[in-house]
C-alpha cells in the first residue's frame, strides 16, 4: 500500500534527522566541529493523476559552513600568531632593562659617582679601588644585558625551528586529508568529519603563518603563502626548513614539487613572522646600541685615562676592553689595572686632578646610538628603555585588537557552525513527533488492511 511506503519513508528520515541531532549534541564541545542537518525533499508521484507522491527521501547530509566566516578566523590566527608570540620578549627586555637596581643607567652612574667621590682625595687607594670596582659593576651590567639578548636570540631561533616543523606536520596532514574527502566525496560518502579535520589543521597552520586558502571542485583545498608560494595543491605538499646558512643563522626556505624557495621569513606573517620581525627589526638593534654604548663610553675613558698620569708620573693606562660582537663578555675590566695605575692628574704632579675633571664630563658627552642618534651619555640607556617601552606597549595594543578580532571571529563562525544545544533539543523533539506520526500512519493502515480483509472473509 502506497500509505505504507510513504510513512516508511518519512519514518526513515526522520531517524537520519534524528541521527544527525544526535551527532551534534554529541560534538558540542568538539573544538572545529561543523553542525549538520538532514536535507529533506518529497518524492514526487508516479504517472497517475490519484497519485499524491511517494513519501519522503533524504537527499544530503548538510554542513553548515561559510567560507568567507572561517577566512576571517584564520586572518585573525594569523594576526594574533604575530602578536602574542613577540610580546613575552619585549616585556622580559622591559623589566630587565627597566629595573632600576640592574639598568645600565644606575651603573654608569654609579661609576661616576665613584670617579667624582675620589676628586676629594685623590691619592685615597680605597676610593680608587672603589672606582675600578664600580667599573667592573657597570661591565658586568652590559655583559649580563648582552646574556640576555643572546638567550633571547637563541630561543627566537629554536621556537621557529620548532614552528617549521610543527607546521611541517600540518601541511602534510591538509594534504592527505584533500585525498581523503576527494575520495570519499567521488564514492558518494560523508566527508564531514574529514573536512572538520581539514579545517581544524588549516587554523592551527594560519596561527603560524599567513594563508591563502582557496576550494577546488572535487572538495580540495589549495593553502598557499600570503607571498604566493603554494604550501598544498590538492594531496601534493611542500616541506619548510629552516637551517643556518654562511651568510645567516637561520634561513628559510620551501620545497615544493622538487623546486626550492627561498623566503622572507619577515613576511610570513602569524608566529614565523612575528618572531623573526621582533628579531630583524626589535632585538639586533638593540643589542647594537648597548654594544655602541658600550664601545664609545670604553673609547672615551680609555683615550682619556691615557692622556694622564699615574701617581708616580707615568702614562696612563685603559681601565676597560671592549670585544665586538656578539660575545657574552663585551666589556672587562683591563687585566692586572691596579688601583695605582688609574691617571687622574693632568700634568703628573701629585693630588693633581685635572684629568679626572675630565674623566667627569665624559657623563655628559654626546654619542651616537643606533636606533636614537646622537644623545648624552647620561641619557642613551634612558631613551634606548623609552623607545623599548613605546615598541612594548604598541604591541600590547596590537595583540590585543587581534585578540579582540579573533573571539569576534570565532564567534561569528560559530553562529554558523557551532552547535546550539536549545536549537538541537527543539530539533529532537520535532524528529520525534514527526517518527511517531509516520508509525501512526503505519498503524492505521494495517487496521485498514485488517479491515478490508476481514470483509472479504
Amino acid at each position: 500500500m502506497a500509505i505504507i511506503h510513504n510513512a516508511l519513508s518519512g519514518a526513515l528520515a526522520a531517524q537520519v534527522a534524528l541521527s544527525a541531532s544526535s551527532q551534534n549534541i554529541a560534538n558540542l564541545q568538539t573544538k572545529g566541529y561543523t553542525r549538520q542537518a538532514a536535507l529533506l525533499a518529497a518524492v514526487g508521484p508516479e504517472a497517475n493523476p490519484r497519485s499524491s507522491g511517494n513519501g519522503v527521501q533524504v537527499t544530503a547530509l548538510l554542513r553548515f559552513s561559510d567560507g568567507y566566516k572561517s577566512q576571517a578566523m584564520w586572518r585573525a590566527a594569523s594576526d594574533l600568531g604575530a602578536y602574542s608570540q613577540t610580546q613575552p620578549y619585549l616585556s622580559q627586555l622591559e623589566n630587565v632593562m627597566g629595573d632600576e637596581t640592574a639598568s645600565l643607567s644606575a651603573g654608569i652612574d654609579q661609576f661616576f659617582g665613584a670617579l667624582n667621590a675620589v676628586a676629594g682625595d685623590p691619592g685615597s687607594t680605597p676610593l680608587r679601588q672603589q672606582v675600578l670596582t664600580s667599573a667592573g659593576l657597570m661591565s658586568e651590567r652590559f655583559n649580563g644585558l648582552n646574556n640576555v639578548f643572546n638567550a633571547q636570540l637563541q630561543s627566537v631561533r629554536n621556537q621557529r625551528g620548532a614552528i617549521v616543523d610543527s607546521a611541517n606536520a600540518q601541511i602534510a596532514a591538509i594534504a592527505k586529508l584533500n585525498q581523503q574527502i576527494s575520495e570519499a566525496q567521488a564514492g558518494g560518502l560523508s566527508a564531514s568529519a574529514m573536512i572538520d579535520a581539514r579545517d581544524q589543521a588549516i587554523d592551527d597552520l594560519a596561527g603560524k603563518m599567513a594563508l591563502e586558502v582557496s576550494d577546488n571542485a572535487d572538495g580540495t583545498r589549495d593553502v598557499s603563502l600570503k607571498t604566493g608560494q603554494s604550501l598544498v595543491l590538492g594531496s601534493m605538499h611542500g616541506t619548510l626548513k629552516a637551517a643556518p646558512t654562511a651568510t645567516s643563522p637561520q634561513e628559510f626556505s620551501l620545497s615544493f614539487a622538487g623546486t626550492s624557495y627561498v623566503l622572507d621569513a619577515g613576511k610570513l606573517g602569524g608566529q614565523l613572522g612575528g618572531l623573526t620581525k621582533f628579531e630583524t627589526e626589535k632585538l639586533v638593534p638593540l643589542q647594537q646600541d648597548i654594544a655602541d654604548i658600550a664601545a664609545q663610553i670604553a673609547s672615551k675613558i680609555n683615550s682619556q685615562l691615557t692622556l694622564g698620569f699615574k701617581p708616580d708620573g707615568s702614562a696612563g693606562a685603559p681601565l676597560l676592553v671592549y670585544t665586538p660582537g656578539s660575545n657574552a663578555d663585551m666589556l672587562k675590566l683591563n687585566s692586572g689595572l691596579m688601583a695605582d695605575d688609574l691617571a687622574f692628574s693632568a700634568d703628573g704632579t701629585p693630588g693633581d686632578t685635572g684629568n679626572l675633571q675630565k674623566l667627569l664630563a665624559i657623563k655628559s658627552q654626546p654619542i651616537t646610538v643606533g636606533t636614537v642618534g646622537n644623545v648624552l651619555l647620561s641619557d642613551a640607556d634612558a631613551q634606548i628603555v623609552g623607545k623599548l617601552g613605546v615598541d612594548s606597549a604598541l604591541n600590547k595594543a596590537a595583540l590585543k585588537t587581534s585578540q579582540t578580532v579573533r573571539t569576534q571571529s570565532v564567534d561569528d563562525w560559530q553562529s554558523t557552525s557551532g552547535v546550539n544545544q536549545d536549537e538541537e533539543a527543539v530539533n529532537l523533539v520535532e524528529y520525534q513527533n514527526m517518527y511517531q506520526a509516520n508509525m501512526k500512519v503505519i498503524a492505521v493502515a494495517n487496521q485498514l488492511f485488517d479491515a478490508t480483509l476481514a470483509m472479504m472473509g
